[in-house]
């Protein structure tokens, strides 16, 4: 008679944002036990254990963007045979706007355990502090890294009734909180949060207007950014002129941009579009 096939599984877990006192107790058996740790940074990921104390006890392997479609494959069959299998990275949850959601993709199509050991995360932490409406909120990852892009992507928040959190690089906070003021208005409420967690955390919150003006002296750290969601009221036919004309200098097309901004404001294309023209001629 056959012995049973041993049960595997894989196992994703939240690492300390900055201090590391904020690991769990559960992440420190993960680590010591897992058969195979699958870390973002390998180097980062020794040096959380021997500051927690933990002799990792399994195979440690790097698991970043890079190599994820390659290695994915190897630690699902390593599933398979039985093993568990930790993934780990930087700092907060795999698979939030880092490596682990094609691994979590190819166990669940195999039929195989996945669970997860929850802990920090810098989107529930940045909502937290915010002081802005929490009860409903959307995550939308990095912003786009060029401003067309940045204003096109704004313009799906004009009409958002829910909070919105995304990530941004500090070098580019600046320029990106600008287009945020030419799309959304200098008036919408936001926070910026620095450095969570960490010695130097810092949460600023005002208007995108007074953000921008801040921003503009260089910030450093990893960002969290927090955008309230939209009041709902009758569209401003002549605020909405500026924001078009504002996106179309970022390299979008006038009759795109109208279609963009009358389908999150309510607002009629035409009117928008020939509202344009007549500024222009104005």
């Amino acid at each position: 008679m056959n012995s049973p096939q041993p049960q595997g599984q894989l196992v994703l877990a939240a690492t300390p944002m900055g201090r590391i006192d904020d690991a769990s107790p559960r992440l420190r058996e993960a680590l010591a036990t897992a058969d195979v740790v699958a870390a973002e940074d390998t180097r980062r990921a020794k040096a959380l254990a021997a500051g927690l104390g933990v002799t990792i006890g399994g195979r440690v392997v790097s698991y970043y963007d890079q190599v994820e479609v390659k290695r994915t494959p190897a630690l699902v069959d390593e599933v398979r045979s039985g093993a568990t299998v930790l993934v780990i990275t930087d700092a907060g949850m795999p698979s939030v706007s880092d490596p682990g959601y094609r691994l979590v993709v190819a166990c669940i199509e195999a039929d195989l355990p996945v669970t997860c050991l929850p802990g920090p995360s810098a989107v529930t932490t940045a909502l937290a502090v915010s002081g802005l409406p929490v009860e409903r909120f959307c995550f939308d990852g990095f912003a786009p890294r060029k401003s067309g892009q940045r204003r096109s992507w704004f313009t799906e928040y004009i009409d958002e009734a829910r909070t919105v959190v995304f990530f941004e690089a500090p070098h580019r906070l600046a320029d990106c909180l600008l287009d945020a003021v030419a799309v959304l208005g200098p008036d919408r409420r936001a926070a910026v949060c620095r450095e969570l967690t960490k010695t130097y955390e810092e949460v600023r919150r005002g208007s995108l207007g007074e953000l921008a003006e801040w921003a503009a002296q260089g910030i450093r750290g990893e960002i969290t950014v927090i955008l309230d969601g939209a009041v709902a009221g009758e569209p401003d036919i002549d605020a909405l002129v500026a924001r078009v004309e504002e996106v179309v200098a970022g390299g979008v097309r006038l009759k795109d941009a109208c279609a963009q901004f009358a389908a999150k404001t309510g607002a009629s294309r035409r009117e928008l579009y020939e509202a344009v023209l007549a500024s222009r001629e104005s």
